[in-house]
Protein backbone atom coordinates (compact mmCIF):
# COMPACT_ATOMS: atom_id res chain seq x y z
CA UNK A 1 0.00 0.00 0.00
CA UNK A 2 2.81 2.50 1.06
CA UNK A 3 4.43 1.87 -2.49
CA UNK A 4 1.00 2.13 -3.99
CA UNK A 5 0.65 5.51 -2.17
CA UNK A 6 4.06 6.80 -2.92
CA UNK A 7 3.94 5.79 -6.63
CA UNK A 8 0.80 7.42 -7.04
CA UNK A 9 2.14 10.86 -5.34
CA UNK A 10 5.63 10.30 -7.68
CA UNK A 11 3.19 10.08 -11.17
CA UNK A 12 1.56 13.50 -10.09
CA UNK A 13 4.17 15.15 -9.66
CA UNK A 14 5.72 13.93 -12.84
CA UNK A 15 2.13 14.98 -14.38
CA UNK A 16 2.59 18.43 -13.02
CA UNK A 17 5.64 19.30 -15.38
CA UNK A 18 2.93 18.40 -18.41
CA UNK A 19 0.47 20.38 -17.05
CA UNK A 20 -2.85 20.45 -18.97
CA UNK A 21 -4.54 23.71 -19.18
CA UNK A 22 -8.01 24.64 -19.23
CA UNK A 23 -9.64 28.13 -19.59
CA UNK A 24 -11.02 30.68 -16.73
CA UNK A 25 -13.23 33.58 -18.18
CA UNK A 26 -15.34 35.55 -16.40
CA UNK A 27 -18.45 36.84 -18.03
CA UNK A 28 -22.27 38.08 -18.54
CA UNK A 29 -25.16 36.44 -19.47
CA UNK A 30 -28.63 38.59 -20.21
CA UNK A 31 -31.19 38.02 -17.14
CA UNK A 32 -34.75 38.98 -17.48
CA UNK A 33 -36.26 37.26 -14.48
CA UNK A 34 -34.08 39.30 -11.46
CA UNK A 35 -35.55 42.25 -10.92
CA UNK A 36 -33.89 45.66 -12.45
CA UNK A 37 -31.09 43.49 -13.30
CA UNK A 38 -30.39 42.86 -16.90
CA UNK A 39 -27.04 41.03 -16.61
CA UNK A 40 -25.67 38.19 -14.70
CA UNK A 41 -21.83 37.67 -14.25
CA UNK A 42 -20.67 33.82 -14.18
CA UNK A 43 -17.20 32.52 -14.06
CA UNK A 44 -16.50 29.02 -16.40
CA UNK A 45 -13.91 26.35 -16.53
CA UNK A 46 -13.83 24.58 -20.15
CA UNK A 47 -11.29 21.83 -19.88
CA UNK A 48 -8.02 21.21 -21.72
CA UNK A 49 -9.30 19.63 -24.65
CA UNK A 50 -12.55 21.88 -25.13
CA UNK A 51 -10.65 24.07 -27.87
CA UNK A 52 -9.26 21.87 -29.79
CA UNK A 53 -11.78 18.57 -29.89
CA UNK A 54 -14.55 20.96 -31.12
CA UNK A 55 -17.72 18.15 -31.38
CA UNK A 56 -17.02 16.73 -27.56
CA UNK A 57 -19.38 17.74 -25.04
CA UNK A 58 -18.59 17.40 -21.32
CA UNK A 59 -20.35 16.95 -17.62
CA UNK A 60 -21.08 20.04 -16.23
CA UNK A 61 -20.99 21.14 -12.56
CA UNK A 62 -22.72 23.45 -11.41
CA UNK A 63 -20.35 25.64 -8.08
CA UNK A 64 -22.12 27.68 -6.52
CA UNK A 65 -20.46 30.15 -3.35
CA UNK A 66 -21.24 31.63 0.05
CA UNK A 67 -23.12 34.29 1.59
CA UNK A 68 -21.66 38.11 0.96
CA UNK A 69 -19.03 36.03 -1.75
CA UNK A 70 -19.09 36.32 -5.57
CA UNK A 71 -18.70 34.39 -8.66
CA UNK A 72 -14.54 34.69 -8.58
CA UNK A 73 -14.13 33.31 -5.23
CA UNK A 74 -13.93 30.06 -6.08
CA UNK A 75 -10.90 30.97 -8.38
CA UNK A 76 -10.04 33.63 -6.12
CA UNK A 77 -9.46 31.47 -3.03
CA UNK A 78 -10.03 28.31 -4.19
CA UNK A 79 -7.75 27.59 -7.00
CA UNK A 80 -10.26 25.44 -9.12
CA UNK A 81 -9.06 26.27 -12.50
CA UNK A 82 -4.80 24.86 -10.88
CA UNK A 83 -6.78 22.11 -8.86
CA UNK A 84 -8.77 20.58 -12.01
CA UNK A 85 -5.65 20.82 -14.72
CA UNK A 86 -3.99 19.22 -12.07
CA UNK A 87 -6.60 16.43 -11.23
CA UNK A 88 -7.61 16.04 -14.81
CA UNK A 89 -3.59 15.64 -15.61
CA UNK A 90 -2.76 13.42 -12.84
CA UNK A 91 -5.82 11.20 -14.04
CA UNK A 92 -7.69 11.47 -11.00
CA UNK A 93 -10.77 14.15 -12.52
CA UNK A 94 -12.55 13.40 -16.00
CA UNK A 95 -12.57 16.67 -18.14
CA UNK A 96 -15.56 18.76 -17.28
CA UNK A 97 -17.49 22.29 -17.24
CA UNK A 98 -17.39 23.98 -13.83
CA UNK A 99 -19.73 27.01 -13.57
CA UNK A 100 -19.70 29.32 -11.32
CA UNK A 101 -22.71 31.74 -11.11
CA UNK A 102 -23.42 35.07 -9.49
CA UNK A 103 -26.30 35.42 -6.81
CA UNK A 104 -25.58 38.22 -5.38
CA UNK A 105 -22.31 40.35 -3.65
CA UNK A 106 -24.41 41.97 -1.06
CA UNK A 107 -26.83 39.25 -0.86
CA UNK A 108 -27.08 35.47 0.73
CA UNK A 109 -29.88 34.35 -1.27
CA UNK A 110 -30.04 31.66 -3.87
CA UNK A 111 -33.81 31.14 -3.54
CA UNK A 112 -37.26 33.32 -4.21
CA UNK A 113 -38.28 36.07 -2.35
CA UNK A 114 -40.86 38.56 -3.62
CA UNK A 115 -38.13 40.83 -5.12
CA UNK A 116 -35.41 38.18 -5.95
CA UNK A 117 -36.37 35.38 -8.18
CA UNK A 118 -33.12 33.51 -7.83
CA UNK A 119 -34.20 30.24 -8.04
CA UNK A 120 -36.58 30.73 -10.85
CA UNK A 121 -33.36 32.50 -12.78
CA UNK A 122 -30.94 29.86 -12.14
CA UNK A 123 -33.43 26.83 -13.77
CA UNK A 124 -35.33 28.66 -16.34
CA UNK A 125 -32.70 31.15 -17.56
CA UNK A 126 -29.14 30.00 -16.24
CA UNK A 127 -29.13 26.73 -16.41
CA UNK A 128 -30.41 26.58 -20.17
CA UNK A 129 -27.93 29.13 -21.05
CA UNK A 130 -25.01 27.70 -19.97
CA UNK A 131 -25.92 24.17 -21.31
CA UNK A 132 -26.99 25.62 -25.01
CA UNK A 133 -24.06 28.16 -25.34
CA UNK A 134 -21.86 25.22 -23.73
CA UNK A 135 -20.84 22.15 -25.18
CA UNK A 136 -22.61 20.35 -22.07
CA UNK A 137 -23.37 16.57 -22.07
CA UNK A 138 -27.09 16.20 -21.42
CA UNK A 139 -29.19 14.52 -18.75
CA UNK A 140 -29.63 13.84 -15.18
CA UNK A 141 -26.30 11.56 -14.91
CA UNK A 142 -23.87 14.54 -16.21
CA UNK A 143 -25.22 17.44 -14.17
CA UNK A 144 -23.73 17.67 -10.39
CA UNK A 145 -24.24 20.76 -7.98
CA UNK A 146 -22.01 21.69 -5.11
CA UNK A 147 -21.17 24.63 -2.91
CA UNK A 148 -20.10 25.94 0.57
CA UNK A 149 -21.89 27.72 3.17
CA UNK A 150 -24.91 29.42 1.74
CA UNK A 151 -24.35 27.94 -1.68
CA UNK A 152 -23.69 24.29 0.02
CA UNK A 153 -27.29 24.60 1.59
CA UNK A 154 -28.55 26.34 -1.51
CA UNK A 155 -27.30 23.17 -3.45
CA UNK A 156 -28.97 20.69 -0.88
CA UNK A 157 -32.10 22.82 -1.44
CA UNK A 158 -32.05 22.59 -5.47
CA UNK A 159 -31.31 18.63 -5.31
CA UNK A 160 -34.20 18.15 -2.42
CA UNK A 161 -36.68 20.63 -4.86
CA UNK A 162 -35.04 19.02 -8.43
CA UNK A 163 -33.84 15.77 -7.81
CA UNK A 164 -34.95 14.80 -11.44
CA UNK A 165 -31.83 17.11 -12.45
CA UNK A 166 -28.43 16.48 -10.50
CA UNK A 167 -26.43 13.32 -10.66
CA UNK A 168 -24.53 14.73 -7.53
CA UNK A 169 -25.16 17.10 -4.56
CA UNK A 170 -21.84 17.69 -2.47
CA UNK A 171 -22.42 20.37 0.12
CA UNK A 172 -19.57 22.09 1.99
CA UNK A 173 -20.10 23.74 5.62
CA UNK A 174 -23.89 24.00 4.23
CA UNK A 175 -25.82 26.56 6.04
CA UNK A 176 -29.25 25.14 6.23
CA UNK A 177 -31.38 26.92 8.74
CA UNK A 178 -30.98 29.97 10.47
CA UNK A 179 -27.95 30.97 13.04
CA UNK A 180 -26.99 34.23 13.74
CA UNK A 181 -23.85 35.91 11.44
CA UNK A 182 -21.61 38.63 12.28
CA UNK A 183 -21.88 40.09 8.92
CA UNK A 184 -25.37 40.31 8.77
CA UNK A 185 -25.57 41.53 12.51
CA UNK A 186 -26.29 45.12 11.75
CA UNK A 187 -28.09 44.54 7.98
CA UNK A 188 -31.93 45.38 8.38
CA UNK A 189 -32.19 42.76 5.60
CA UNK A 190 -31.16 40.48 8.04
CA UNK A 191 -34.18 39.10 9.51
CA UNK A 192 -36.74 38.31 5.89
CA UNK A 193 -33.29 36.61 4.91
CA UNK A 194 -32.96 34.23 7.62
CA UNK A 195 -36.38 33.54 7.49
CA UNK A 196 -36.48 32.70 4.17
CA UNK A 197 -33.47 29.85 4.91
CA UNK A 198 -35.93 28.71 7.78
CA UNK A 199 -38.68 28.49 4.38
CA UNK A 200 -36.80 26.66 2.38
CA UNK A 201 -34.99 24.37 5.37
CA UNK A 202 -33.94 21.21 3.15
CA UNK A 203 -34.70 19.04 6.78
CA UNK A 204 -38.10 19.70 7.17
CA UNK A 205 -38.63 18.94 3.11
CA UNK A 206 -36.98 15.62 3.49
CA UNK A 207 -38.68 14.53 6.74
CA UNK A 208 -42.22 15.13 5.33
CA UNK A 209 -41.87 14.21 1.74
CA UNK A 210 -43.73 11.42 0.55
CA UNK A 211 -42.73 8.18 -0.59
CA UNK A 212 -42.13 9.31 -4.36
CA UNK A 213 -40.20 12.11 -2.66
CA UNK A 214 -38.19 10.00 -1.38
CA UNK A 215 -37.90 7.74 -3.77
CA UNK A 216 -36.60 10.75 -6.32
CA UNK A 217 -34.24 11.76 -3.75
CA UNK A 218 -32.32 8.20 -3.83
CA UNK A 219 -31.74 8.63 -7.08
CA UNK A 220 -28.65 11.63 -6.18
CA UNK A 221 -25.37 11.04 -5.02
CA UNK A 222 -25.53 12.94 -1.58
CA UNK A 223 -22.25 14.02 -0.14
CA UNK A 224 -22.07 16.11 3.04
CA UNK A 225 -18.17 17.59 3.70
CA UNK A 226 -18.48 19.39 7.27
CA UNK A 227 -15.50 20.15 9.64
CA UNK A 228 -15.55 19.74 13.09
CA UNK A 229 -15.49 23.21 14.24
CA UNK A 230 -17.74 25.10 12.19
CA UNK A 231 -20.55 26.78 13.25
CA UNK A 232 -22.92 24.71 10.61
CA UNK A 233 -22.01 21.26 11.81
CA UNK A 234 -25.46 20.65 13.85
CA UNK A 235 -27.28 21.25 10.99
CA UNK A 236 -25.78 19.26 8.89
CA UNK A 237 -25.64 16.43 11.18
CA UNK A 238 -29.43 17.08 11.34
CA UNK A 239 -29.58 16.62 7.53
CA UNK A 240 -27.98 13.39 7.77
CA UNK A 241 -30.19 12.33 10.54
CA UNK A 242 -33.40 13.33 8.27
CA UNK A 243 -31.50 11.22 5.14
CA UNK A 244 -31.25 8.34 7.99
CA UNK A 245 -35.01 8.47 9.25
CA UNK A 246 -35.78 8.18 5.01
CA UNK A 247 -33.28 5.31 4.15
CA UNK A 248 -31.60 7.66 1.73
CA UNK A 249 -27.99 6.58 1.12
CA UNK A 250 -25.25 9.43 1.63
CA UNK A 251 -22.08 9.95 2.28
CA UNK A 252 -20.65 11.56 5.25
CA UNK A 253 -17.13 13.88 5.58
CA UNK A 254 -16.13 15.34 9.07
CA UNK A 255 -12.65 16.62 9.05
CA UNK A 256 -10.67 18.79 11.35
CA UNK A 257 -11.72 22.66 10.77
CA UNK A 258 -14.03 25.69 10.53
CA UNK A 259 -15.78 27.68 8.65
CA UNK A 260 -13.07 29.20 5.95
CA UNK A 261 -10.88 28.68 3.01
CA UNK A 262 -8.58 26.39 4.99
CA UNK A 263 -11.45 23.67 4.78
CA UNK A 264 -13.11 24.59 1.45
CA UNK A 265 -9.89 24.40 -0.68
CA UNK A 266 -9.20 20.46 0.38
CA UNK A 267 -12.78 19.87 0.20
CA UNK A 268 -13.10 21.22 -3.60
CA UNK A 269 -10.07 18.81 -3.98
CA UNK A 270 -12.52 16.39 -3.15
CA UNK A 271 -15.71 17.14 -4.43
CA UNK A 272 -13.87 17.31 -8.24
CA UNK A 273 -12.56 13.67 -7.49
CA UNK A 274 -15.76 12.63 -6.22
CA UNK A 275 -18.15 14.13 -9.12
CA UNK A 276 -15.72 12.20 -11.26
CA UNK A 277 -16.19 9.19 -9.79
CA UNK A 278 -20.02 9.40 -9.96
CA UNK A 279 -19.98 10.01 -13.93
CA UNK A 280 -21.23 6.72 -16.11
CA UNK A 281 -17.84 5.16 -17.91
CA UNK A 282 -19.22 6.58 -21.15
Amino acid sequence: MKKHIAFSIAWCLCCLHLLAQGTVTYTKMPCTLLQGITEREYTIYLPPSYETDTVRTYPVLYLLHGGNCSNIDWERYGGLSHLADSLITCGQMKEMIVVCPEANKNNMIWFNANHWRYEDFFFHEFMPYIERTYRVKQGKAYRSVAGYSMGGGASVVYGVLHPDLFNVVYGMSSYLRSQPLEFLKNDPSAPWRQKLVDDYNPIHTIIKGTENDVKAWKSIRWFIDCGDKDFTYDANIDLITSFRKRNIPYELRIKAGGHDWNYWRPALHDALIYVSEQLPEK
